[in-house]
């Protein structure tokens, strides 16, 4: 037997392929890669891994919004920081500021109705500004902070506190529903660059229809009461709906003029609805084409809804002087017959949680409050009737990203 292996399949006199001469041994072909184990793709770790991340950021944000709700009611819970101002630090008498910023809404007054609270409460406070700047809000709101600023000012037996002198500073702006607010001031300082007036009220529905119709969007109301869904933005609104609102707005136009009527007596008796001409500030203005006559004096009356500047408010009595912030404290100060020995104060907002970690946000008057908190956006979409300013609905709007 030879001591040769043999191939099992292929006779002795046969030798294995590419062992003989001028043979050649084939190269084998590369193995097709296996597949995936179990047929699964890379792209469903992929979408795990997703997953997994957008899970733990969605309880990140609930456990921020948890902590943030108790350490707002635990910031809450004490007095404000008073911050100096001016005068004479540490003074025993006190000229306190109360500011009053933004749109004001309910459920967002809470920073206002704390600095009214301390400086009622606080025996050392002798006299109070209201500093404000806002466009206006709802007349909700906007009545709830009038009562209180007239309970601070005449103070309250029952409660033990006593009347304050009380002086209005307006800001950038005091119109609507914020020149409300100053009308338990005694004295009313305008700045120079003020808006104020805006005596008028009005509510808006924004209306869909036609665009539903065009993509066959449909709302399907089931309801009891022939208005019950008066101002959805899906259906026209009907004459009588109409007249509805009509008549509850036009109750709260005659409610803001009887406050204004209370609160300037020398506006009393028809004066705010007279019609008044006014002269154009620019009799040739720029824009006018060749042949075009210059513009004309206008109609206006004081409540007719409209903005008036410092210099027209002063002039039609809607305020008592321009001045500013400084000059109202002084006046604060004259009438509560204080000496050198007083400071004048302001409240400092708390910070919430939010703030502590970045997170807060910030509106154009550098106020602070938690985009996270979903009664802002609740309370900026409810329908309602308003005392704000023309031009400032989106500002009502976003007043939801401010506290």
């Amino acid at each position: 037997m030879s001591d040769v292996p043999q191939s099992s399949s292929l006779p002795p006199s046969v030798p294995p392929p590419g062992t003989g001469p001028g043979s050649y041994r084939p190269v084998p072909s590369p193995r097709p890669l296996p597949p995936p184990p179990n047929g699964r793709s890379p792209f469903l770790g992929c979408a795990f891994a997703l997953s997994f991340a957008v899970n733990l950021l969605g309880v990140v944000v609930v456990a921020l919004v948890c902590l943030g709700f108790l350490f707002k009611g635990k910031s809450e819970s004490g007095p404000l920081a008073e911050q100096h101002y001016s005068g004479k630090r540490g003074a025993d008498d006190k000229v306190a500021i109360i500011t009053v910023d933004g749109v004001l809404l309910e459920g967002m007054l809470g920073y206002a109705h704390k600095q009214i609270e301390q400086a009622a409460t606080d025996k050392h406070v002798k006299a109070v500004v209201v500093r404000i700047n806002s466009p206006g809000g709802s007349i909700t709101a906007s009545d709830d902070l009038h009562r209180k600023l007239i309970e601070l000012r005449d103070g309250d037996s029952k409660k033990n506190r006593a009347k304050h002198p009380l002086i209005v500073s307006m800001g950038a702006m005091a119109a609507s529903g914020g020149y409300y607010i100053a009308m338990p001031g005694e004295t009313l300082f305008a700045e120079r660059t003020t808006v104020t007036g805006s005596i008028g009220v009005y509510s808006s529905f924004p209306n869909v229809k036609k665009l539903a119709d065009t993509y066959g969007v449909k709302m399907n109301t089931i309801k009891q009461g022939e208005i019950k869904d008066s101002g959805s933005p899906f259906a026209e609104m009907t004459e009588h709906e109409r007249q509805v609102w009509q008549d509850m707005v036009d109750t709260a136009y005659q409610h803001f003029v009887g406050i204004v009527e209370t609160g300037r007596p020398m506006l009393a008796g028809g004066k705010l609805l007279n019609p008044l001409m006014i002269q154009p500030v620019n009799p040739k203005p720029e824009f006018l084409k060749k042949g075009e006559a210059p513009p004309q004096s206008y109609r206006r009356y004081l409540a007719d809804g409209g903005v008036w500047t410092a210099e027209n408010a002063l002039k039609y009595q809607l305020v008592d002087k321009i001045g500013t912030l400084d000059d109202a404290i002084q006046l604060a100060h004259d009438k509560a017959g204080l000496g050198e020995n007083y400071e004048s104060i302001k409240y400092e907002r708390p910070n919430s949680f939010f703030d502590v970690l970045g997170l807060g946000a910030k509106s154009h008057t550098g106020t602070s409050g938690s985009v996270l908190d979903p009664a802002r956006l609740e309370a900026a979409f409810s329908p309602r009737v308003w005392y704000l300013m023309p031009g400032a609905e989106t500002s009502s709007l976003f007043a939801a990203m401010r506290e």
